[in-house]
């Protein structure tokens, strides 16, 4: 992106040119990675951009082709969340993201690939089948926002949006050797973003580069009052030319090396802290004793917000709707079992048994009570160290047909991204290494609440130091 922004400076390509080379290669995608293409208003807005450059505009973001993932709002744009039960809905408006970037010149090519909803670590489970990962086309991107990360390490695009609600934005970054980032909740508006847990749900930027990332989510981050979760706050802006390791405290917490972790994972991630430490940070262990609920917390309350949000989908407002000739009660029925895959509705059903009266205690409750557990051990760890690092997942990117018939295992993956949105905080993945299968890996970068700068800032600076970032598939 960054650099695409400069060789519009030096006249060395057009934004036009450089959207038509990108729309050429879309065409040719073997990757899946998107679901809705807008060649017209792509172009369209790459002229616009393209004289605004010759008149002088210095706006990075300008002209800078972005890829969508598909639960995010955009004015005549289809968005479909990756659904039958969304196929060919398309929005009177724009989500705050979207306007944010268009007001600013951005060029938006489409709409990415998505597991349905958001639920899922593969893309598995949308409904146009799941994306492939570049680095190995036999092997997953990740997901939620699989699509985006395959679509960004392929450079069909220069940057992408996401969202993140247990870390599906940082697992197939991850697993696609590009930057993610979950912004720290309340940051960025959620207006137009297709709810799914509507406590944890954070939009965020992916790009090949921190430094891509950085100008991207200052561009999308801001207060909005249309979401009610936004926080009115002078955030800190990123600076390009990273931070001074020297004092930074980076908190290395023994249970992220516990049982589950692969070994060339591990490998990756402890020369990643190494490399901050010869550049001068110094690495102090941390305790996050009840982080091993994490995952049992969340898959209790995103379940419960997603049976609440997803009940929207009736048939009778929007979308497809089934059994037209039936009674009402019927037509939800029959649209629902139609419109959901198995997993939306595996994730339906929990959420309600959880809520249902008899056992909203003795679960959604007692969850919530532990997540606010898990909140006072982050604050407590951040009280001796300025970040906490460990690894983004753990394990590299595994066969489409892996773990098919094994959901449990797949919700385990989730170990380490899970903590940062249960509390709210910011995280970040960066690559940092490659497995013994040839697959990238990343270090996830954690830090209190409104420190997105410094998270950013690390990375900037580890990338300098570093070519992970670097190498393409």
């Amino acid at each position: 992106m960054l650099d695409t922004a400069r060789i519009y400076r030096k006249n060395d390509m057009s934004p036009e040119r450089h959207v038509e080379k990108l729309l050429s290669r879309i065409r040719q995608d073997t990757l899946n990675s998107f679901v809705t293409v807008d060649e017209e208003g792509a172009l369209r807005q790459a002229v616009i951009s393209g004289k605004a450059i010759e008149w002088g505009d210095e706006d990075l973001i300008q002209g800078i082709p972005v890829a969508v993932k598909d639960n995010i709002c955009t004015k005549g744009i289809r968005t479909t969340c990756s659904s039958d039960i969304l196929k060919g809905f398309i929005p009177t408006y724009d989500a705050h993201v979207i306007e944010r970037l268009k007001a600013r010149g951005a060029v938006i090519l489409g709409k990415t690939n998505m597991d349905e909803f958001a639920m899922g670590s593969t893309t598995n489970t949308s409904n146009i089948g799941p994306s492939r990962n570049p680095w190995d086309m036999k092997k997953t991107p990740g997901g939620s926002s699989g699509g985006s990360a395959a679509a960004v390490a392929a450079g069909l695009c220069d940057v992408a949006l996401g969202s993140d609600t247990g870390g599906s934005v940082r697992q197939p970054a991850s697993f696609c050797g590009i930057t993610g980032l979950k912004p720290t909740y309340g940051t960025v508006s959620r207006y137009g973003l297709v709810a799914f847990a509507s406590s944890l749900d954070q939009i965020g930027p992916m790009g090949r580069s921190a430094r891509d990332v950085a100008i991207l989510y200052d561009a999308i981050k801001g207060y909005d009052k249309r979401d009610s979760t936004c926080v009115p706050k002078n955030y800190a802006a990123t600076s390009l030319d990273g931070i001074d390791m020297k004092g930074l405290r980076i908190g290395l917490p023994d249970i992220f090396f516990a049982e589950g972790l692969s070994h060339d994972v591990e490998r990756s991630v402890r020369f990643a802290v190494s490399v901050f430490r010869e550049l001068g940070a110094e690495i102090v262990p941390v305790d996050l004793p009840r982080i091993r609920y994490g995952v049992a917390v969340y898959y209790i309350i995103a379940p419960a917000e997603a049976s609440s949000n997803l009940a929207r989908y009736d048939g009778v407002r929007y979308g497809t709707r089934h059994g037209d000739d039936k009674d009402l009660f019927e037509m939800y029925c029959e649209t629902r079992a139609k419109g959901f895959n198995s997993e939306v509705k595996r994730r339906i059903m929990l959420g309600t048994y959880a809520l249902s009266a008899g056992y909203y205690d003795a679960y959604y409750r007692k969850a919530s009570q532990v997540r606010t557990l898990i909140v006072e051990d982050f604050r407590k760890a951040f009280e001796s160290c300025d970040i906490i690092a460990g690894p983004t997942v753990p394990v590299t990117a595994f066969g489409l047909d892996e773990m098919l018939d094994d959901p449990l295992s797949i919700y385990l993956l989730d170990i380490y991204t899970i903590p940062a949105n249960l509390t709210g905080i910011p995280a970040l993945s960066i690559p940092c290494g490659f497995g013994d299968n040839g697959m990238p890996i990343g270090i996830q970068l954690m830090a209190p609440a409104f420190m997105d700068h410094i998270i950013l800032g690390a990375g900037i600076t580890f990338q300098d130091h570093t070519k992970f970032h670097e190498v393409k598939p």
